[in-house]
């Protein structure tokens, strides 16, 4: 569908409690864009533009940063390790967030001004990088 048909909004990525010194970084074009290293594991945070498509079954997501799997979902990846670009890091990982199933309250919110921001656990419960789909913990418009 064309462009016209879209509405942008601003989009954040949280992530809490980073493995310290691990570089993190969104991934476009399967290539890593604008990687971050938490030093003592504070908070990244990663912004970018989603484009919104309303439907009558909820809402299409596009953007450099989207990814899609079968005809509903919608995910973004971020990128861990040598996948952020550090080739000395012992980890080669992505997290899988899905954004196909936000609350369609909280894209009116965004599409009003707000920025719709998420936020994640960036460590496995073995104490490592997370990987693999991560389900926020909790959505918001800020």
């Amino acid at each position: 569908m064309a462009r016209a048909a879209q509405s942008e909004i601003r989009a954040r990525i949280v992530i809490e409690q980073p493995v310290p010194g691990v570089l993190h970084s969104l991934q476009q074009d399967d290539a890593p864009l604008a990687p971050q290293r938490a030093k003592a594991g504070e908070p990244l945070a990663f912004e970018f533009p989603l484009r919104i498509e309303r439907t009558e079954t909820g809402a299409k997501f596009f953007g450099k940063q989207v990814r899609r799997e079968g005809p509903l979902r919608r995910f973004v990846y971020v990128r861990v390790g040598t996948a952020a670009g550090d080739r000395a890091s012992p980890w080669t990982r992505r997290m899988k967030i899905d954004i196909h199933d936000v609350d369609p309250a909280l894209l009116d919110a965004a599409l009003a001004g707000g920025v719709l921001e998420a936020t994640i656990n960036g460590t496995a419960k073995d104490g490592s990088p997370a990987c693999a789909t991560i389900r926020p913990v909790s959505w918001r418009v800020a």
